[in-house]
Formats: C-alpha cells, structure tokens, sequence
C-alpha cells in the first residue's frame, strides 16, 4: 500500500492507505478526527469541509494521492493556545448551532472566505452553499459579519 504525508492539524502524518481513499476517511478513520463528517459523499452538502493548503475542499472529493505533501486544517486546529478562532467565537456568540452536525464544514467555510476578504458583503455569504438541515442561515450570517469585525478590528489575530 502507498505511503502519504501531509501536516494536519499542524502535525505531520504519514498514512499507508489506498491511493483513491478519499481524504474525509483518512481524516475520520486512520486519524481519529471527527470534526469533518460525511453527508452525501460527493461534494454538495459540505459538511466534510476542511481547509487544504489554506483553501477550501470538501473532503469527501479530494484522493489522499491528491493531498500528499499538503497542510489540512479541520475545525480541530482552528483553536491555539490563545482561544478560540474568531469564527469560532463568533459562532457562540451568536448561538448559531443546533444540532451541530453541519457547523465543522459552515466554520471551515467562513474562515476560508474571511481568508479570502476581510468585508464580506451579504452576496459574498450567500454564495456559501454549505447546507444546514436546521436552518441557522440567519445566524451563520451574523457570526462571519461578527468574526469580520472583530479580526478588522485587531480583536483577534
């Protein structure tokens, strides 16, 4: 079986797996991290969302053959030493979780847009297509309007 290696978490892993083992498995069954999960299996729904060398991906999707040699970061390694990350923090401010099932993939989502632009507007939101059973839309947009400011403001980071 190959060997892969890939830094998760900000630690560095190797993986005898599968070439065509999606990386959500790897994720979830070789290295015990629950936070990415599956729903549909081929990208729509989401919830398996991490982010790859800074961008996002839905996990579900990418080979590990694919992520070799990459950084993934899950919704583990968003916290540090510090706190939460902002987004995170946001999310609890706002009680945007209910049953939490979605809310690892709509995070890593929000992070990789703020990464992106620093002043999302109300259309650079609605573009995230992360599918939320209990409906928190309303919320998951207060929560990244909330981490935008409090980022721009040097509250965090």
């Amino acid at each position: 079986m190959p060997s892969y290696e890939l830094t998760v978490n900000g630690k560095d892993v190797e993986v005898d797996v599968p070439e065509d083992m999606p990386l959500l498995w790897v994720l979830r069954d070789e290295l015990r991290i629950t936070g990415p999960k599956y729903g549909c299996g081929v990208g729509v729904c989401r919830a398996c969302t991490c982010l790859q060398d800074d961008e996002e991906v839905q996990t579900c999707m990418v080979k590990i053959q694919d992520a070799d040699g990459s950084e993934v970061t899950t919704i583990e390694g968003l916290a540090d030493d510090d706190g939460l990350h902002p987004v995170q923090q946001a999310w609890l401010d706002n009680d945007v979780a209910q049953c939490g099932f979605c809310q690892p993939g709509q995070i890593m989502t929000a992070v990789a847009l703020l990464n992106e632009k620093s002043e999302p507007t109300d259309e650079d939101i609605d573009k995230i297509e992360n599918v939320c059973r209990c409906g928190t839309y309303g919320r998951i947009r207060q929560a990244i309007k909330q981490a935008a400011e409090n980022t721009n403001s040097g509250w965090f980071w």
